[in-house]
């Protein structure tokens, strides 16, 4: 997730009032919907890229700073956050998660969900959140809205302030905790920013060496969990182990400011560069295949689509920004 977190101006959505609601209980599902995984096990995938550089397409800007974005696939829907100003004496962005109905209609889900990174529980009925507000992490219902905490701190002590997070088909999540987000907050980690792992409602320590880590994402096969430091400019790997543990610590790949990504089911990468503007695209070799361009300061991305190959990604200027899209070759693990 974004690691430039303090605007300096406020721009609120430019979007027609119309387009923009206040989501009431879960729509039925939208006609883009669909209940199936994107991956098929054993399927033979070819190049994902159609070209080398590829140009993402603009769907509506005007926010204030997107993040997170995440594909519900029962109802055919984006979910995603946008962060305001800082405010009040502890210096903490606000932010709201938005419901993207293609191919044109933008809502509030909830309004004060205090979110960055976001991503769909495995069973489909919850919204997990890295949630900054309260530096914790926790889980929408996707039917009523109601919050419930997934991982309060560890070893008693506050998280810095929870930034994007990946979880797998048994439950376990990942997630990062560097400190763009703590504003005016007691440090209450000595000075660490860290990975951190969930399982059944236990925090564990996964790597509290890496500088500011950001994005997050696990393979389609669940074995290997990738982290990107944006304070080191790389992105590590780690091979994840049956009970949910990693080790085997690293270096998959080098770019400039690593912030969010997604994986494909061929397991590339889709690692987003915030100075750049771009995503990078790497094979799991570490190969790099091409990049995506989406303007200024790219924060993130995620597979949706009724085919699972839409790539939407988030960028834009602070009080600018954007939800831009692009269809590739292979279909993503959106979770």
């Amino acid at each position: 997730m974004a690691h430039r977190r303090t605007p300096t101006h406020r721009r609120l959505w430019t979007v027609p009032a119309a387009a923009i609601v206040i989501a009431g209980a879960v729509a039925p599902a939208a006609s883009g919907a669909t209940t199936a995984a994107p991956c098929t096990p054993g399927a033979t995938y070819g190049p994902p890229l159609p070209g080398e550089a590829v140009t993402a397409q603009l769907v509506r800007g005007g926010f204030a700073f997107l993040e997170g974005p995440t594909w519900d696939r029962r109802t055919g829907t984006l979910l995603l956050s946008n962060m305001q100003n800082p405010t009040g004496p502890q210096s903490v962005q606000p932010s709201a998660m938005l419901r993207y109905t293609p191919p044109a209609t933008f809502e509030t889900f909830i309004a004060a969900s205090g979110s960055n990174g976001l991503a769909i529980s495995a069973d489909g009925t919850r919204v997990l959140a890295a949630t900054h507000d309260n530096r914790t992490v926790s889980a929408y219902s996707l039917a009523d809205r109601s919050r419930t905490t997934v991982a309060a701190g560890y070893l008693g002590r506050a998280f810095n302030s929870p930034n994007d997070l990946t979880t797998g088909q048994d439950g376990t999540t990942y997630f990062t905790d560097p400190n763009y987000q703590r504003g005016n907050r007691a440090d209450e980690q000595g000075g660490r920013t860290s990975v951190f792992r969930v399982r059944d409602g236990v925090v564990s320590l996964v790597d509290d060496t890496l500088p500011q880590p950001n994005g997050i994402v696990l393979s389609p096969d669940g074995k290997t969990l990738y982290v990107g430091a944006t304070g080191a400019n790389a992105i590590m790997k780690y091979t994840v182990f049956p009970d949910g543990t990693t080790g085997n610590r690293t270096t998959f790949a080098s770019m400039r400011t690593p912030d969010g990504a997604t994986i494909d089911c061929a397991g590339n990468l889709y690692w987003a560069s915030y100075d750049e503007g771009l995503v990078h695209v790497f094979a799991p070799t570490g190969t790099q295949l091409g990049t995506i361009s989406a303007g200024r300061n790219t924060t993130n991305a995620a597979f949706g689509g009724p085919d699972g190959r839409t790539l939407y990604l988030t960028s834009g200027v602070t009080g600018n920004f954007g939800l831009y899209q692009t269809h590739l070759n292979v279909p993503g693990n959106p979770y």
